[in-house]
């Protein structure tokens, strides 16, 4: 019996240090973990650092697992947060920027306009100039206005029938004035067959006007315009040559308020193409854009309304 009671008093013993050297290793761990999560929590923290295991033990280093995952989520999110609020102060200046311009143009021009001194003939000259500068200004708030809707989920399409190609060739005709102001005939094509979509009508009318204008102001000549058939597809092209252009710049082309110039003196919100490209995908089809041989071309596709 006694031997019997002593082994089972020394089996005893023997669990009692194990469970608490597993105790003592699990108290190790939760501190470190608190540590650690203090550290986190602290306002200069390494962004980069994660929880670790100081000891091997259980479901620990799974806990540490799940917390790590959380932690970089959270993170991802701020991040995302931090590029967003970039991306909003930017754009407040860029638009600030944008409107002030021209109006700040305009008004130069209104002042001369009342001093007596300056001839009458100039005085004509100088109420055109506030002219295009307040058109200017419309154009820009219009622009604005319908990327505003279009990003608050207000901007609707009424899709309807229509053939492309007849739009194409009405809104290329409303740039007559502009490119013979640039002393530039453009090479226009339009595919003698019926283009027929299913879309919003005025929504392509803004594609054809957005893609022309950026060619007018970002362009050096070499002008052209096309709508053709492809296979089941209606392909749209603006190309033209560009001095203001580069390569590097590709990746950003259809982003809102990107601009290639960077002192902003083009009278543009580089909302243009990230328009196009909104109001294409809405529509279903799809837009790409090429700088080649000094040579920028965007192309719009979309699949011919089935018969």
């Amino acid at each position: 019996m006694n031997a019997c009671l002593i082994g089972v008093i020394l089996l005893l013993l023997i669990g009692a240090g194990v469970m608490s050297a597993r105790l003592g290793c699990y108290k190790k761990q939760i501190n470190h973990m608190l540590e650690e999560l203090h550290m986190l929590g602290m306002e200069h923290s390494d962004t980069n650092m994660l929880l670790t295991s100081a000891v091997h033990i259980g479901k620990t280093e799974e806990v540490i697992a799940q917390v790590n995952k959380v932690i970089a989520v959270k993170r991802q999110r701020q991040e995302q947060l931090l590029r967003e609020n970039r991306s909003y102060r930017d754009s407040i200046t860029c638009i600030s920027h944008d409107i002030r311009t021209p109006l700040t143009s305009a008004k130069g021009y209104i002042q001369m306009l009342s001093d007596s001194a300056v001839p009458e003939a100039k005085k004509e000259e100088y109420a055109r100039i506030v002219e295009r500068r307040l058109n200017d200004l419309a154009d820009l708030l219009d622009q604005l206005f319908l990327y505003a809707r279009m990003e608050a989920g207000e901007f609707s399409l009424d899709i309807v029938s229509f053939n492309a190609s007849n739009v194409f060739a009405e809104t290329v005709s409303l740039f007559y004035e502009d490119f013979v102001k640039k002393d530039c005939e453009p090479h226009v094509y339009i595919v003698p067959k019926p283009c027929r979509l299913r879309a919003d009508r005025q929504a392509f009318v803004r594609i054809v006007e957005n893609l022309i204008k950026n060619a007018l102001v970002h362009g050096t000549g070499g002008y052209e315009l096309a709508i053709y058939q492809e296979g089941n597809q209606a392909v749209m092209r603006v190309a033209n040559k560009t001095e203001s252009i580069e390569q590097e710049d590709m990746e950003r082309i259809f982003d809102r308020f990107y601009t290639t110039d960077c002192s902003r003196s083009r009278r543009t919100t580089g909302l243009g193409l990230a328009i196009v490209k909104e109001l294409t995908e809405r529509m279903g089809g799809a837009a790409w854009a090429c700088l080649e041989n000094g040579v920028f071309s965007v192309e719009i596709r979309f699949d011919l309304e089935r018969v």
